[in-house]
């Protein structure tokens, strides 16, 4: 067990640590513990890019439907309203009133979307930004800050995410130059802590880059561990790679990751990508995918995907999965979710995330649930492929 001793903003002492229970070959099953409550892993983390889940959820929301773990976006809530406005309310737990833990991403993903509107240099990158154009610098050093003042649980460490594929030389220079980026975010966040802050008890994520090629993913993670950092991340992956690749670089670079640390794949993804990447040895996901897809009608079920505008739901008196017991299962049909969308009505998108989001957290639940009964190999080879399907059109 890694256990490391913080103080809580009252100066009380209090242990922030990864807990990891028991393996299944490379699958973990833990308890992470961090400044605002405890998760249990494997988990998968609610984008709330910022400070609210796409599709009208509130922080209530999130508890309904079995959230431990909400992500909110440092590049996107430094546009608006501005770190300093959210510090004012308390950081973003009192701002989005969710007090569960939440992690921040550093912006470094923006660095890859918005590849087209910025300048990349040592120092750190100078944006345009997407709303009105205006220069925006976002230094290692200014993430960090961001991030302190925004409060949340969990800091990402501001890096390059480079589109895969990409030529070797390139990505080489770009693992050496994150690297120096990371060590000037952990001396920052280290002086930050000194200062103190709204949550004090904040953590720092290292982030493990190197595209698809395996020598310098390993290269790159030998060297962030020895940084002895809170957690660490794979990034870079699920950004035009085929799947298969994903899987390769996570298992070559696993094996050097601290094994009492808590593991994170970076914006990945379907229900059989996660069921994988647990078999791989990952301990947190988070990706935009199911409240994304819900807002277009795409649906997540026991028995694959499906389209709910699909004309055969028309009159369909089903629930969405007749297997689930999330409130919009429990009370309405295929044939009123797919009128909603058909009308327009903002209900339909609401209430299309809730069910996409709970299928997500119950399935993290009973990956944990199979790890605690060590029967993940069992529960891997039926649902891996499975859940990948897409519903039979006959509904």
């Amino acid at each position: 067990m890694n256990k490391t001793e913080k103080r809580d903003r009252s100066g009380e002492r209090n242990s922030y640590m990864f807990n990891l229970l028991r393996t299944e070959q490379a699958a973990r099953r833990g308890v992470f513990v961090c400044a605002h409550g405890t998760v249990q892993t494997p988990a998968f983390m609610n984008v709330a890019t910022q400070a609210a889940i796409k599709g009208g959820l509130s922080a209530q929301d999130l508890k309904e439907i079995g959230c431990q773990v909400a992500l909110s976006n440092t590049y996107h809530l430094h546009l608006r309203p501005g770190e300093a406005i959210v510090n004012e309310m308390g950081g973003l737990h009192g701002f989005m009133r969710w007090d569960g833990p939440i992690l921040t991403d550093s912006g470094g993903f923006q660095v890859f979307s918005l590849a087209g509107l910025r300048k990349l240099s040592e120092e750190g990158v100078l944006f345009a930004s997407h709303l009105n154009g205006e220069r925006i610098f976002f230094s290692p050093e200014k993430s960090i800050q961001i991030q302190w003042d925004l409060g949340a649980d969990i800091a990402m460490a501001f890096d390059e995410c480079v589109e895969n594929p990409a030529e070797r030389v390139y990505i080489a220079a770009s693992c050496d130059r994150t690297y120096r980026w990371l060590k000037r975010c952990q001396a920052e966040h280290a002086r930050l802590k000194e200062k103190g802050g709204v949550n004090p008890g904040q953590q720092l994520f290292g982030i493990n880059q190197g595209g698809t090629y395996a020598d310098l993913r390993v290269r790159n993670m030998k060297q962030i561990a020895e940084l002895e950092l809170d957690g660490y991340a794979i990034g870079g992956l699920a950004v035009g790679e085929p799947t298969e690749v994903m899987y390769e670089i996570i298992e070559e670079v696993e094996p050097h990751m601290p094994k009492q640390k808590i593991r994170y794949l970076m914006g990945v993804g379907t229900p059989s990508n996660i069921i994988e990447g647990v078999a791989r040895g990952v301990d947190l996901f988070d990706c935009v995918m199911p409240a994304r897809n819900a807002r277009h009608g795409k649906l997540f079920t026991k028995d694959g995907s499906l389209n709910i505008k699909n004309e055969i739901y028309k009159r369909d008196p089903r629930p969405i999965d007749p297997e689930c017991d999330c409130p919009v299962c429990r009370t309405y049909s295929r044939a009123y979710l797919r009128h909603l969308f058909k009308a327009g009505e903002m209900l339909g998108m609401r209430l299309a995330v809730i069910h996409n989001l709970y299928f997500y957290n119950r399935l993290m639940e009973e990956i944990r649930n199979a790890l605690d009964e060590g029967r993940f190999a069992a529960f891997r080879q039926e649902w891996s492929v499975r859940l990948d399907k897409k519903v039979e059109k006959t509904g």
